[in-house]
């Protein structure tokens, strides 16, 4: 049945597994919207198109599945192009449709007309390309899904012309087969199992990209110790005897890596956020492995590369783990001192923020998906705070962008109602998305929103004063938050106290809605 293309485009994502679907309608592309309902896909209504951006990266964190935002010409797209930002970095498929003009070559002063809308969001996106037709707009689309699922998922973007949204098409084709991502077999890992033979003190590294349930297993019968990234935290789950932790960026750390014979990385990019110096400071034989051959021949020289997804590495070595000796060259007393001391060091650096963490841990069900923006207090808490579940704590690591939390938890706790979602941001990054407030509401989400206010931009305070810079433009004036929650129509606590706290908290995920929780400082 023919059917303008927009209403076209959103049967063609509910038949490849679409849901739920965040954005803004405008004038631009409500033909988009024809077909949406009629399609039985959710819309989730965002205040601002940065909202719907980080809303769909924070639903493809949780969901395992694409995010999918649609947008208008021109503002729409610079809008969301700092969460398509964030997504290339931190590696989120997210699938950005949006309107465009038919003409921008022989016409000006149009509205929301840019010299070059696509070139513009390719600078953020994996690629940005245009379709002109309903047969390219479902090619494209088709690609996009592909490549979700055979290489490093990163965003993607779609413009089609408003005259093309609005013509008659036909239906899209149902989907294909997908095509199988090349794995790793038990032969690829042989040079991996040669060193691990010989080796007294391995030593392995897991990031984002390294999933799989049998770390754990895998490095118990290695004798192995590790560290995971910020990404990879939970990998081990908790209390793995032999884990340094997500303590990369500790400069110690460069001292133990140093002293392993061997070291693995798995999935894990070993960029300038995940270490916080140039080298990783190993001298022994490197293995990496990654889907990305650009990992595979960074600087960091590594002497043997597989290039293939974490998850079936894991897999074949865990079925070759037996013909390897094990190591017995790390000790748990090793370990649990080097972890003592980088807390120590953390707690020296930012005073009291320690305590209110593992409080805080206390309060959350171990099964809380977390989403944090960029905050002392989520600095703090993401080398301190052990993980029991993987991919459980989201965080804007790469790209770096303030604004992140609220909105990515909206699109997280959509993808996983009925478990336990929480929001940590700091007052001076709140201000960039607190309008979608208006949205959990809305939604009735049971969310708790962690705010740390201590008033100004701390760590750009810190920074300058380290820098002898007399601190300038880190205090802004900060409305009444509790009272302003409220007005959204969402709740709010001021806890006096760390026991207060966490009776607010533990409230916050049985409400029938968000809960605003301020804390400053002054609670210790």
């Amino acid at each position: 049945m023919k059917r303008p293309l927009g209403a076209q485009i959103s049967h063609m994502l509910k038949d490849r597994g679409v849901d739920v679907i965040f954005g803004i309608p405008g004038v631009h592309n409500q033909e988009m919207y024809r077909g949406i309902e009629e399609a039985g896909i959710t819309h989730v209504l965002a205040r601002h198109e940065q909202g719907a951006g980080f809303m769909a990266d924070g639903y493809a964190r949780a969901s395992g599945k694409p995010g999918v935002a649609y947008v208008i010409t021109g503002p729409g797209l610079c809008n969301i192009m700092t969460p398509m930002g964030q997504a290339y970095s931190d590696s989120v498929p997210m699938l950005v449709l949006s309107s465009c003009l038919d003409d921008v070559q022989s016409r000006r002063g149009q509205l929301h007309q840019m010299k070059d809308q696509r070139g513009a969001a390719d600078t953020v996106a994996d690629w940005s390309c245009q379709a002109d037709d309903a047969q390219s707009t479902y090619l494209l689309v088709e690609r996009a899904f592909e490549d979700f699922e055979l290489s490093r998922p990163r965003p993607k973007h779609i413009q089609i012309p408003i005259a093309q949204l609005e013509a008659e098409a036909e239906p899209a084709p149902f989907p294909n087969q997908p095509a199988l991502r090349t794995k790793a077999l038990p032969p690829d890992v042989a040079p991996v199992l040669s060193l691990l033979n010989i080796a007294q003190r391995p030593l392995f590294i897991l990031g984002g990209g390294s999933r799989s349930n049998l770390w754990r297993q895998i490095l118990t019968e290695l004798g192995a110790a590790c560290f995971t990234t910020f990404a990879g935290r939970g990998l081990v789950g908790a209390n793995y005897p032999l884990d340094f932790g997500s303590m990369l960026p500790r400069p110690g750390s460069a001292e133990v890596i140093a002293s392993a014979d061997l070291v693995v990385v798995v999935g894990a990019e070993l960029g300038e956020v995940d270490l916080w110096r140039d080298r990783l400071g190993h001298s022994a034989q490197l293995v990496r492995v990654d889907i990305d051959p650009e990992v595979l021949s960074d600087h960091h020289r590594a002497t043997v590369k597989i290039q293939a997804d974490g998850e079936s590495f894991a897999y074949a070595l865990w079925q070759s783990v037996e013909k390897v000796q094990p190591a017995g060259g790390w000790s748990q007393d090793e370990v649990s001192e080097a972890r003592a001391r980088w807390r120590a060091e953390i707690n020296a650096e930012l005073p009291g923020i320690v305590q209110v963490s593992d409080a805080l841990r206390e309060a959350m069900p171990v099964e809380t998906m977390i989403y944090s923006d960029m905050t002392q207090f989520a600095y703090v808490s993401k080398e301190i705070w052990d993980m029991h579940y993987p991919y459980h704590w989201h965080h804007p690591t790469g790209f770096g962008t303030l604004g992140y939390a609220l909105p990515a938890g909206i699109g997280g706790a959509m993808a996983r109602r009925g478990k336990p979602t929480a929001v940590i941001a700091g007052d001076y990054g709140f201000h960039y998305t607190m309008q979608e407030l208006g949205v959990a509401v809305e939604l009735g989400l049971p969310l708790p929103i962690i705010l740390w206010d201590n008033g100004k931009l701390k760590a750009i305070e810190d920074s300058m004063v380290r820098s002898q810079i007399a601190p300038n433009a880190v205090i802004a004036r900060n409305p009444d938050f509790c009272k302003l929650a409220e007005a959204f129509g969402a709740r709010s606590a001021e806890p006096g106290n760390l026991d207060e706290m966490q009776a607010a908290v533990r409230k916050a995920f049985t409400a029938n809605g968000p809960t605003l929780i301020r804390i400053t400082p002054e609670i210790l």
